[in-house]
């Protein structure tokens, strides 16, 4: 590979996206490169009174079929791909009468786009780019000669390297613009394939591919011996990646991991249905609540269980208004999310500097699909987005007693919340509030002692006589494989249960709550969280 500079004296421009092009065109020209150029492009370079070439003028053929056929050409892949010191090349360019191209100047058709604008199947074929991608794998192979430029952002960069080096390229800046571009192509690629395999009901494509675009660089992972970076996948779903920080220190890995999953939550209750407020710590809730008002929410999460609460992440379903944030600030918070945030709040939280305020535009729509992926040794695990739901009409009531309005009420609240809680877990609710929460355990009789102990804690710090869990219901993610949970939990002072069902030994289960009194529910749907 030659590390010697490249002289830019001829480049070709053919994008998608005009913007600024003009006046990279124009720097260009003063800086005495020849312009070649196809379509709309070439006419936005001309009009702005630059010379420029069509490229059909170098191929002697016009652009045919709508536009599909243009670039692919001897004369400009040959220009692109011929090796500078190979005497064979420079001699097969003279003998055909083809001139090197330098510069390399493509963005490509916007399918992305058209696909996230509901486009139609014949629409996103034809926004399928050829001539382009093909241009670009030429250029970037044949770094050593040729500088490929394939972002908006990279033109400032591009006009730097020129001024910096007499109208020079390095080495070094050819191989940086090459991967950017061979990293453009992927992601182009897995956008196509993603969306084909959508569009014709391939579930389980033979090959699959992801791609991200670099939003930040992060100081560490989740412990500072770990690098780390954060990336989009494009899509318009509303949080982390879409919302606008208005305040506080730069987001962690952690930081981000954690309002993601209390945003996720969140959006679980309508924002019709009332105001809604979730505390996350660790990735897991521990406090959910709905209010007449946000303020009330809020309160009512945080009462769950004040002391894992400091430090915690807060996701709000509604705009965030002066009384809510007047609360939220008398603790330690990390982040607080929200679809908006009123000016009289933001004037509140500008008094703690370092916390991270983030505003959305909205929540995530818990209804539309996607896929979740996971890295393990040597692959990935792939599945659907956890959009299980499930209604009154759903539920199966199992014992003798059947369950109250409240009850059920709560305990559609609290399956809601178990949706979100890592495996296994128990969540116990009162009034639309999380009472105590049982996360990750090994056993989920160790989970629903876990939460018990906390509500008797929080009780306790609060100067109640009685624990929190008095006359809640209790959620379980998955079926209670023995009646010594349910046990702990109707111990605990909860009076009805809400759990999938499915145990060898789901008689067993229901004599006991039979004989404890409770009113049990089955969704027939677990919600395993690991």
């Amino acid at each position: 590979m030659p590390n010697s500079p490249v002289t830019i004296r001829r480049a070709l421009l053919s994008v998608s996206d005009k913007t600024g092009l003009v006046d990279l065109a124009t720097a260009l020209n003063a800086a005495g490169v020849e312009l070649l150029s196809t379509g709309g492009t070439a006419k936005a370079i001309r009009d702005a009174g630059l010379p420029v070439r069509d490229v059909s003028e170098i191929t002697d053929f016009p652009e045919m079929m709508d536009g599909r056929v243009k670039t692919l050409h001897p004369m400009v892949h040959g220009g692109l791909l011929a090796l500078r010191d190979n005497a064979e090349h420079v001699a097969a360019m003279k003998e055909h009468g083809i001139d090197g191209i330098d510069l390399l100047v493509v963005n490509l058709y916007p399918f992305e786009a058209t696909v996230a604008a509901g486009g139609s199947y014949e629409d996103c074929i034809e926004n399928i780019d050829i001539g382009g991608p093909a241009m670009i794998r030429a250029a970037s192979k044949n770094h050593g000669f040729v500088v490929t430029v394939v972002d908006v952002e990279d033109y400032q960069g591009l006009l730097d390297e020129i001024k910096a080096n007499d109208g020079d390229t390095t080495l070094a800046f050819r191989q940086k613009m090459a991967q950017i571009a061979y990293a453009r192509t992927a992601a182009y690629d897995a956008a196509v394939s993603t969306w084909m395999a959508a569009a014709i009901g391939e579930e389980q494509p033979r090959r699959k591919a992801i791609a991200g675009a670099h939003v930040q660089t992060l100081r560490y992972g989740e412990n500072p011996h770990q690098s780390a970076s954060f990336y989009s996948d494009g899509s318009a779903r509303s949080g982390v990646s879409t919302a606008i920080q208005l305040q506080g220190k730069e987001l962690s890995y952690n930081n981000i991991n954690d309002t993601d999953a209390a945003y996720e939550l969140v959006a679980e209750f309508d924002p019709a249905g009332g105001p809604a407020c979730a505390i996350i710590k660790h990735a897991n809730p521990c406090g959910v609540a709905r209010g007449a008002t946000l303020a009330g929410a809020y309160k009512a999460a945080f009462d769950c269980d004040r002391t894992s609460a400091f430090g915690g992440i807060i996701a709000l379903n509604q705009t965030l208004d002066a009384a809510t944030a007047e609360q939220i600030v008398e603790i330690f918070t990390e982040v607080v999310i929200a679809p908006s945030i009123s000016d009289e709040a933001k004037s509140i939280f500008a008094n703690k500097k370092n916390l991270r305020l983030l505003e959305t535009g909205g929540l995530p729509d818990i209804h539309t699909g996607g896929q979740v992926w996971k890295q393990v040794s040597g692959g990935y695990l792939i599945q659907d987005r956890d959009n299980g739901f499930i209604s009154l009409d759903d539920l199966k009531v199992v014992t003798k007693r059947a369950p109250t309005a409240a009850e059920l009420r709560d305990m559609l609240f609290a399956w809601k919340v178990a949706k979100h809680v890592k495996s296994n877990a128990i969540i116990y609710v009162k009034d639309q509030a999380t009472v105590g929460v049982g996360a990750g355990q090994m056993s989920r009789v160790d989970s629903t002692r876990i939460a018990a102990r906390k509500s008797i804690d929080m009780a306790e710090a609060m100067g109640l006589a009685e624990p929190l869990t008095k006359g809640s219901v209790v959620a379980s993610d998955a079926f209670f494989p023995f009646s010594d949970g349910l046990l702990t939990a109707a111990e605990a002072g909860a009076t009805a249960v809400i759990q999938p069902g499915g145990s060898m030994r789901d008689d067993e289960v229901i004599k006991a709550a039979d004989e404890a009194g409770l009113a049990m529910v089955y969704t027939g749907m677990r919600h395993f969280r690991h």
